[in-house]
């Protein structure tokens, strides 16, 4: 039922209860005589005037609710409706006129059971006064930290089941983030007592983990769709996939190919190179933590040449979304600037 209430002058607080009661779903629409949405009204919002004794729809009425454009996909409405932790969802054109109401039904709420690794121990020398008494993950993007919105990414594609691994200030990070509940997430933590590198710390996970799982930076910000990216990892049959990235290089200078005998065979005018970057984003099998030294400094590069080594499957996964690796001032003030 997608029942709406048109708010006109003389509309009475018994018919927004009517049509809610109707609705079924807990929320009502609220719209002009032009449809255009002026607000929601749920059951919540109901009980507390009852209860408050304040009966005027025009105090009751939440008038900046969370809606999105009819236009966008229906992964996108799962997922954006999965991230803000909500059921239901107004949907308008671009003119905000009212056009239906978007609801989850119990299966869009399927968890994946694989774990995400984020490494978030990092001390951010490179960042200055920013990281003196914070640690990078939690920097401000927006008005949240950076590590809120990498887990608010993951639990968009339906994965909620997290391993932080925490060194420098780790008391703000586990007092912010505790076990996860309040995010609607399971958080555990794996404590460095000293430096272990992006693979190490992976040898103090203490428990059995049977699926693929994910591995990223905590200073890593992007769009990538990450069941996409498992998806790839199951289909190519890899026991290691390394999120890639293509970047460029042009040399300032002509180069010029000599051959033994110095005669110049070639002279390239200001070439450019194409060459792919790791992006610090991984899936790995259970199997490979086989490989990792116990309580050692270990990085993932290391890991991925012992797995090729060992004839392991290794797989590059090139992306095109968007990514920014937050190592320099200069890259936290791009990060802002992209998010407003």
């Amino acid at each position: 039922m997608n029942n709406k209430l048109v708010l006109e002058e003389n509309t009475k607080f018994e018919e927004a209860i009517v049509l809610l009661d109707k609705n079924g779903n807990g929320v009502l629409p609220v719209v002009d005589s032009s449809d255009k949405l002026l607000g929601i009204i749920t059951d919540g919002d109901i009980r507390k005037a009852i209860l408050n004794k304040k009966l005027d729809l025009q105090h009751i009425i939440n008038k900046n609710p969370y809606k999105l454009n009819i236009n966008l996909t229906q992964k996108q409405k799962i997922q954006y409706l999965k991230k803000i932790r909500r059921r239901h969802l107004p949907l308008v054109d671009e003119d905000n006129k009212f056009i239906d109401m978007f609801t989850l039904d119990d299966l869009d709420f399927k968890t994946n059971p694989n774990w995400v690794v984020v490494m978030a121990g990092g001390l951010g020398s490179r960042l200055g006064e920013l990281t003196k008494d914070t640690p990078k993950p939690m920097l401000e993007v927006g008005n949240r930290p950076m590590l809120e919105h990498i887990i608010e990414l993951f639990v968009s594609h339906s994965f909620t089941k997290f391993i932080l691994s925490v060194n420098y200030k780790a008391e703000v990070i586990k007092n912010y983030f505790k076990d996860g509940s309040s995010f609607g997430v399971e958080i555990k933590y794996i404590e460095e007592t000293k430096r272990l590198g992006t693979a190490g710390a992976l040898s103090l996970i203490d428990f059995d983990i049977s699926e693929p799982f994910f591995v990223t930076n905590g200073d890593v910000m992007t769009t990538l769709d990450f069941e996409e990216l498992l998806k790839f990892h199951i289909s190519e049959n890899a026991d290691a996939t390394m999120c890639t990235i293509r970047d460029s290089y042009q040399i300032p200078y002509g180069v010029i190919e000599i051959d033994n005998k110095n005669n110049i065979t070639q002279i390239k005018e200001k070439p450019k190179y194409d060459f792919f970057i790791n992006t610090g984003i991984y899936v790995l099998n259970p199997n490979s933590l086989k490989y990792i030294p116990n309580d050692e400094y270990f990085d993932m590069p290391s890991l991925f040449t012992i797995l090729n080594d060992e004839k392991e499957l290794v797989k590059s996964y090139e992306i095109s979304d968007y990514w920014v690796d937050i190592g320099k001032k200069e890259d936290y003030i791009k990060i802002n600037n992209d998010f407003k």
